[in-house]
């Protein structure tokens, strides 16, 4: 009895045990459910669509930022719109694509400065003598034609761009969020300030746990479903940011792609001292943007900081200053951490050349893991153009910096150059390392037409000069026109008939002997390809194949389309390669005016735009010098004479090969 008796108690404990059992498994099914939810999918190096873009989870959150830009008395709360696979509600972590813009809610209609004004000697902090903008109000924005808008059913909403199409597919979230001062974001716009660079930084913050947010209920919210690393993206503005951000050396930002990116806003709307606009914006300055994006609501709170902007910003005098060392992201380029992929137009005259050029060298001089694309065109994405490369190269860049997966896409060559319409090389670096410092001589052509441009001396008297007179009201392009003839407004300097390629690769400078007989005007040079070629038309945009594809699943209002398009070209007799702007008052500093003393002889030192160009053979390189240029500097009345001494000038050009180039 007692045998049995124990037999009937061990088996209790058996079932017992064996219930104990079932129920713990039953209690965690959803982690072994979790198991069974899809994963990223690698084939060939990259990830793979295998998440539903359709059922991605879709939220709002305002993100709290260190500062307090509109001093109202509490921190700035950052808008970001966040879509990522439903997976991520169930233990799936997935790293971040992130862009910060200031441009979701539209643009704001608002005046320019004065361009056409006189030139007044200045001092610094003396006021404002070379004109004010016409209109020192904004209106609010009709319509935020950028934001990721509500339906107003339970379909999908659908977020603006690419990224979500096709990223959130492959395993990755997607973060839209707005700069200060705009759409549904607190704070205040600086034109890239440090609130703006705080602002940015705060959303990797959030991202990995370091920061507060909210939902659209108020309640916290965090960001457990991310790894934490971050690829920031984003062009002109959005590429600025990730620039300004990643010089900040913040934690969990892996890489970042800044396409036709702003480095220096010194160098945005200034060059050498002189006021020069971005291209196709004449008049433009740091208060008229930060007017055009401030879409908040009660814009009227900022007023204080737009008026600061218009003060230091320091149009009389244009030099470099605190207010533009705040806002120079290369001097800190020691701090960055992150890999980073450059993308930019070498026909870009708005972001202009020197300023992925700065960036890139520092970058290579603290030997920052990166890459780089040159295309022919203007202020451009690559998405529209070189459409399948694109997704292809930006697929396998973020998979090795945020995914960490080895597809060999560090060890291609770094650079590729778009040489042509659709033309593209490839090289190890950029500049090329064969690019060397080519000394150029100029020869007077006693006004007689062209002067010559030369390796060698010129034979004339080193003190002959030249006198060219400013006139501001006929452009660069028409001054350039028919270098052979008479004008009283330029000076041309014609290398004879290459008989083989040159190429140019890396940044042009001068140094000018002259005399001005005013005591402040505009100095440009213009480098010339004078030859007839079929060339890309930057200013005409690009062209629509026709041919439509789809790079990702859609939802209603966003079907994951688009057009490809191409560059369009012409043939032209000349092409402006590249330019250089400068104020004759800064001939010692960016940094400090110093009076020119009207009659005496200066050697006038400047750099020009950085460049990657093959002049071919039979075509004649050229040097044009002009006083204002229409389309870029100020424009006075005009009549002021700069007399040039050539045997006294030089420009020195990177040709790969040097003077070896040039041997016949």
């Amino acid at each position: 009895m007692k045998e049995a008796k124990k037999l009937k108690q061990a088996f209790t404990l058996l079932l017992c045990l064996a219930l104990s059992l079932s129920l713990f498994l039953g209690a965690n099914a959803p982690a072994a459910k979790a198991e069974e939810q899809p994963q990223i999918q690698i084939d060939d190096g990259v990830t793979q669509p295998v998440f539903s873009y359709q059922d991605a989870i879709r939220e709002t959150v305002s993100i709290e930022a260190p500062m307090d830009s509109d001093g109202d008395g509490r921190r700035d709360r950052i808008s970001a719109d966040v879509i990522r696979p439903k997976e991520t509600e169930t233990g799936l972590k997935v790293p971040v694509i992130y862009e910060m813009s200031p441009y979701r809610a539209g643009l704001n209609n608002i005046s320019f400065h004065d361009v056409d004004t006189e030139l007044n000697p200045v001092k610094p902090g003396k006021g404002d003598r070379r004109g004010k903008p016409s209109d020192q109000g904004w209106t609010p924005a009709s319509s935020g034609t950028q934001t990721a808008t509500r339906t107003g059913d339970d379909s999908p909403r659908p977020f603006p761009g690419y990224y979500d199409n096709y990223f959130v597919p492959r395993g990755y979230a997607v973060v839209l969020a707005e700069g200060p001062g705009t759409g549904q974001s607190e704070g205040c716009p600086t034109s890239g300030g440090e609130n703006e660079v705080i602002a940015t930084r705060a959303v990797i913050d959030w991202l990995n746990g370091r920061a507060k947010a909210f939902n659209e209920d108020g309640k916290p919210v965090s960001a457990d479903w991310s790894t934490g690393d971050t690829g920031m993206i984003g062009v002109s503005y959005n590429g600025t940011l990730p620039n300004a951000v990643a010089a900040t050396g913040v934690e969990g930002l892996k890489t970042i792609v800044p396409i036709a990116a702003i480095n220096s806003w010194y160098d945005y709307y200034r060059a050498n001292g002189a006021v020069v606009a971005p291209g196709g914006y004449q008049g433009e300055d740091t208060d008229v943007l930060a007017k055009a994006v401030l879409t908040r609501d009660h814009p009227e709170v900022c007023t204080d900081v737009i008026d600061s902007l218009q003060n230091k910003q320091d149009r009389p005098s244009g030099d470099y200053s605190s207010f533009w060392a705040e806002r120079d992201y290369v001097k800190n380029a020691g701090n960055v951490r992150a890999s980073v992929f450059a993308v930019h137009g070498l026909n870009d005259w708005n972001v202009k050349t020197k300023h992925v050029a700065r960036w890139w060298d520092t970058l290579s001089r603290q030997k920052v893991p990166r890459k780089i694309w040159l295309h022919q065109g203007g202020h451009q994405n690559p998405f529209s153009f070189r459409h399948d490369e694109w997704l292809t190269t930006l697929n396998r860049w973020f998979d090795h910096w945020l995914y960490d997966i080895d597809n060999g896409i560090m060890k291609e060559p770094m650079a590729d150059i778009e040489r042509a319409a659709g033309e593209w090389e490839t090289h190890r670096n950029w500049p090329d390392e064969k690019a060397r410092p080519t000394l150029f001589h100029l020869e007077t052509g006693h006004n007689e037409g062209a002067g010559t441009l030369s390796l060698h001396p010129g034979h004339g008297h080193p003190g002959d000069t030249e006198d060219l007179i400013d006139n501001p009201e006929q452009t660069a392009e028409q001054l350039t026109a028919d270098p052979q003839s008479t004008s009283p407004n330029r000076l041309v300097y014609l290398t004879p008939e290459l008989k083989q390629p040159v190429r140019l690769s890396g940044t042009a400078k001068l140094n000018i002997r002259a005399s001005i007989d005013q005591p402040a005007a505009n100095l440009t040079a213009l480098l010339v390809d004078y030859g007839t070629d079929t060339r890309v038309d930057y200013e005409a945009g690009l062209e629509n194949t026709g041919r439509r594809i789809c790079y990702g699943e859609g939802v209603p209002g966003d079907d994951g389309c688009t057009y490809l398009y191409k560059h369009k070209t012409h043939r032209a007799p000349f092409e402006i390669v590249t330019r250089g702007w400068m104020d004759p008052q800064n001939r010692q500093s960016a940094s400090r005016s110093k009076p020119v003393v009207p009659g005496r002889e200066y050697s006038f030192r400047w750099d020009m735009q950085a460049e990657d160009y093959v002049f071919k053979p039979g075509h004649r390189i050229g040097i044009v010098l002009i006083a204002s240029d229409h389309d870029y500097t100020l424009r006075p009345s005009g009549g002021t004479t700069i007399t040039v001494t050539p045997g006294q000038s030089r420009i020195t050009l990177p040709i790969v090969d040097g003077r070896r180039a040039f041997k016949p």
